[in-house]
């Protein structure tokens, strides 16, 4: 009995954060709210999203979430605002436009950069070294002299 009680406590724990005055009467319009926040960043703990975060702030967050979710926004209008007032920080996985675009492309820009530099590098070393390596008869008996004495 205390095992399932304790995996109960455990389960729950994450959705600890929100609230019972938070939560709306409305389903759909709570399964909503729980599906933006889920996307929100917590600016206080920085990589939890609102709704598993304690802290003030996102509890701020929750409640203008589903303020304005009563208002009638959409939840593209929610998130917008959100940012507008936020910044794009605040979301879990920012949008791949304007400056955050220059972060999302430079990580394959850079390895492929260093693909190029590396096979420019082995390309010169193979042409500074050639494969035939052998001795020449000169070499060969000069080497048998020195290996003599």
């Amino acid at each position: 009995m205390r095992r399932l009680a304790l995996i109960l406590c455990l389960l729950a724990s994450p959705l600890a954060a929100v609230q019972p005055s938070e939560v709306l009467d409305d389903p759909v319009l709570e399964a909503r709210a729980r599906d933006i926040s889920k996307g929100l960043r917590c600016l206080v703990c920085q990589n939890e999203n609102i709704d598993d975060s304690n802290a003030s702030l996102a509890h701020d967050l929750r409640v203008l979430v589903r303020d304005r979710l009563t208002a009638g926004d959409s939840d593209a209008e929610v998130v917008d605002f959100i940012v507008d007032r936020y910044g794009e920080y605040v979301l879990l996985e920012p949008r791949a436009t304007g400056s955050s675009l220059a972060l999302w492309l430079a990580g394959p820009a850079m390895l492929l950069v260093g693909a190029g530099v590396a096979l420019a590098y082995v390309r010169r070393r193979s042409r500074a070294f050639p494969e035939d390596t052998s001795l020449s008869a000169d070499e060969s008996a000069r080497l048998r002299g020195i290996l003599e004495e």
